[in-house]
């Protein structure tokens, strides 16, 4: 079994210099913790496998495709593989608990072969 306490994940997270922090990783699923602090730019581009993002903490927006919804602790959205998204206007340092299925990247290498 794998099982994980919040705290130390968002310590751990705090270190890394891309504040994204991958905890599960197994060929169906990836499951990571990010954190963007108030007023952040997100400089991620679209992922090659369907995601959803869980919001523990803050409160800001996000942009999926052309679509713009405001998140806050608790809010939930899926975005799909290759879909431009990204978080904006941050007011409250966010931390969001992501999901990528089947693992992150793993569709990526297949099409690059």
């Amino acid at each position: 079994m794998d099982a994980f306490e919040l705290g130390p994940l968002v310590d751990e997270c705090e270190k890394r210099d891309d504040h994204y922090l991958e905890f599960i990783r197994k060929p169906s699923m990836s499951v990571g913790l990010y954190m963007l602090a108030a007023g952040a730019v997100d400089g991620q581009s679209p992922h090659s496998e369907d995601e959803i993002y869980y919001v523990i903490s803050g409160r800001g927006f996000i942009r999926v495709g052309d679509e713009n919804q405001a998140v806050q602790a608790g809010s939930v959205v899926f975005v799909g593989a290759q879909v431009e998204h990204r978080f904006h206007n941050i007011t409250e340092d966010m931390t969001i608990l992501v999901a990528f299925a089947p693992a992150e990247y793993t569709n990526a290498s297949a099409r690059e072969s």
